[in-house]
């Protein structure tokens, strides 16, 4: 299917707002995280919680799409932190094994409870009733985006 010039300008228009709103509120965000966390670290603790109990170096690399050098980076400063545990892989003489601990599951929760009153300020502007159709829509194109990341 090929998009009409109008059409081509709002499609990227649309993906440029998310890419804006996504700078404006990472920025406001790491701003905010506590105990000198970044926000790519924050990250890492959040896809945890959200996806998997446990993970290797690889893994993580492939679901951020970033560089194994840039995973081992931030993970060497979670375990620094003693935010995560990486231990060798059992069945597997090289890879490495990365698991959240307690500490960093603390660490998450607190980072979360610290943006919570700019939380509520964005609700005064926006109410959660109002974001509930496009947090849908959202979630939609996530999950397309993600199905289709390697094309």
């Amino acid at each position: 299917m090929t998009s009409k010039p109008e059409d081509l300008e709002v499609l990227f228009t649309y993906f440029n707002e998310i890419n804006i709103i996504a700078q404006l509120s990472n920025n406001m965000f790491e701003q905010r995280l506590p105990d000198g966390l970044t926000s790519s670290q924050f990250s890492v603790l959040n896809w945890f919680v959200r996806v998997d109990d446990e993970a290797t170096p690889g893994r993580l690399a492939k679901a951020f799409q970033v560089t194994g050098g840039a995973m081992t980076n931030t993970l060497k400063k979670l375990e620094a932190k003693k935010l995560v545990s990486i231990r060798p892989d059992e069945n597997s003489g090289r890879r490495k094994i990365v698991v959240m601990t307690t500490k960093g599951r603390s660490a998450r929760d607190k980072a979360i409870a610290a943006i919570g009153p700019l939380l509520s300020e964005f609700e005064e502007a926006f109410s959660v009733g109002q974001l509930k159709r496009p947090l849908k829509h959202l979630k939609d194109v996530r999950e397309y985006l993600d199905r289709n990341r390697s094309k």
